[in-house]
């Protein structure tokens, strides 16, 4: 597969439209394919997209589909005021400001995953 249709979110944003995460070819991407594409989309670094990764997995959301799904929700719903807040390269929480945007995101969210 050519990595740069890989990595490349348009395709994605398109098929967002037209289906669910859950018949997503990007799910199924291998690990450092997913990471690439959530680093172009959502700016996220190694270290943080790791961070949470293992986050949800020890919130005891096992499957990686699951993750997945839950990290992208995760990131979606921080980019927009994180981005506007700091004009870096890479998202930015500050310390500490990572796991309580996840414990807030996961209580607004319910545990209805």
């Amino acid at each position: 597969m050519n990595s740069q249709k890989a990595n490349d979110v348009k395709p994605f944003l398109k098929l967002k439209r037209q289906t669910t995460f859950e018949t997503s070819k990007y799910l199924n991407m291998p690990d450092l394919q997913f990471f690439n594409w959530c680093n172009q989309l959502f700016k996220v670094n190694r270290g943080i997209y790791n961070t949470i990764d293992q986050w949800f997995y020890e919130y005891g959301i096992i499957s990686i589909y699951s993750r997945r799904i839950q990290l992208l929700a995760f990131l979606d719903s921080v980019k927009g005021e994180l981005n506007e807040l700091h004009s870096s390269k890479f998202l930015r929480f500050g310390h500490g400001g990572l796991t309580k945007r996840l414990n807030d995101f996961m209580k607004d969210k319910g545990k209805g995953f």
